[in-house]
């Protein structure tokens, strides 16, 4: 069969099902057995020049960047580094205006995505191919380099490739360790559905409760047959005896944190550091992962660990370069042709979460008690309209959260006495 990944959107691990994904895997791992003996490895290069690859990093990266560049180069592509802090978008051009535009220098495209925004891969997999299709040119491939606080796919990708490689490609058992800012780190969020790759899965968390994994995904965890455990630190977790092989750190990010949570810091990092005098309460064998980068002075993994068996992250860290060769070869159109596993079922791919909406604008004479009405500026409305008032307000500090509206502004749980439910609303002057 002639399967073809050409023109696919990676927005979310879900995008490649699970045996496309392992596809990935046993692609990578010959590949980088193939360059290690010093072969040139040229099946593995799609060599087209008039396939561009566009990298646009609207948030800092080097190491997502930096093996993407060069997987770029390793396949010998037109390489365009898109730089969005000089660009247009400075002007408040659209995204989509831009991709458009970009579309028409090559004869393909692929788009490598960072953002603050979540989504962006998925709406313009929706709008950039009705564009092509009326263009009458071929679509575009996107791949989110990591959007926000939602998912980096492509990290999660290199990151199931190093967990295969310590468990010797056997994938009946992982158990893992998640250590961390699991609320704001979307390379733990995204092991939800990556994880799925091992067919029985243990995952402990281990954060304190103002950086625990978000309920939904841990729900997630959960409903996909996961067996969780949580733990709100490090000693905590070394005081009982089940400890995984596998720990995966994550820093603190706290760039992302409210002026709450910044003041506790120094008591939030203890929970999630690991100390010289763990090392006679863990088993020799274990092995520590991490995204990197690490924080330059208070890193969850300190440099005394750097020289020591313990050491899995400088590995794990280069096989970015092999799986994103690999993904670019993908949607570029090189491989499919010998994949005979179970394509992707398009029902379980997120649905789009951004959508463009219409403005209207209409009096409304009568406001909430509390609720400011504003002249210029955004109300959100109808939050959680019909739950209980708990659920609302708890949809009300994860709106805040997830979109770092922490200005002055007002908000409140409200019924509405025609149709005689609650809902939640946000009101941001200016």
């Amino acid at each position: 069969a002639d399967y073809s990944f050409r023109g696919r959107t990676i927005q979310v691990v879900k995008d490649l099902s699970l045996d496309e994904q392992a596809y990935l895997y046993e692609k990578a791992r010959i590949l980088k057995e193939s360059l290690k003996k010093g072969e040139r490895a040229e099946d593995f290069r799609i060599g087209n020049p008039d396939l561009g690859v566009y990298l646009m990093f609207m948030e800092d990266s080097t190491r997502t960047k930096e093996s993407f560049r060069n997987a770029a180069k390793f396949h010998g592509l037109k390489l365009n580094d898109f730089d969005a802090k000089n660009s247009s978008f400075q002007k408040k051009e659209s995204i989509t205006d831009t991709v458009k535009m970009l579309m028409g220098y090559n004869a393909e495209s692929i788009f490598i995505i960072r953002s603050k925004q979540e989504g962006v891969c998925r709406w313009l997999e929706k709008a950039m191919g009705s564009y092509a299709e009326k263009a009458g040119m071929p679509r575009a491939g996107f791949i989110n380099a990591g959007d926000g606080r939602h998912e980096h796919p492509t990290q999660e990708f290199l990151d199931e490739f190093s967990f295969l490689e310590y468990h010797a490609w056997d994938r009946s058992h992982i158990h893992i360790a998640l250590v961390g800012d699991l609320f704001h780190g979307r390379t733990v969020h995204s092991k939800t559905e990556g994880l799925k790759i091992f067919r029985e899965v243990e995952v402990d968390l281990i954060a304190p409760t103002e950086l625990a994994m978000p309920e939904h995904y841990l729900n997630q965890m959960i409903q996909n047959g996961y067996k969780v455990r949580v733990f709100a630190s490090l000693q905590e977790y070394l005081a009982q005896a089940h400890q995984a092989p596998v720990w995966y750190f994550t820093r603190l990010q706290i760039e992302r944190m409210g002026e709450k949570l910044l003041k506790q810091g120094e008591q939030l990092r203890a929970a999630v550091t690991f100390q010289r005098d763990y090392l006679t309460r863990i088993d020799p064998a274990t092995r520590f992962f991490h995204p990197l980068p690490r924080h330059a002075e208070t890193p969850t993994i300190p440099t005394f660990l750097d020289d020591t068996p313990f050491n899995a992250w400088d590995e794990q860290s280069r096989n970015g370069y092999f799986t994103r060769i690999i993904e670019i070869g993908m949607l570029g159109g090189l491989f499919g042709k010998d994949f005979t596993g179970k394509g992707l079922d398009m029902g379980s791919v997120d649905e789009p979460f951004i959508e463009e909406a219409p403005i209207r604008s209409k009096d409304k004479p009568e406001y909430k008690i509390g609720i400011r009405p504003v002249d210029e500026g955004i109300v959100i409305d109808h939050i959680g309209t019909g739950s209980e008032t708990r659920q609302i307000w708890d949809h009300i500090t994860k709106i805040r959260n997830v979109l770092d509206l922490h200005q002055v502004s007002s908000q409140g749980v409200f019924q509405n006495v025609r149709q005689n439910h609650y809902k939640g609303i946000i009101s941001i002057p200016g």
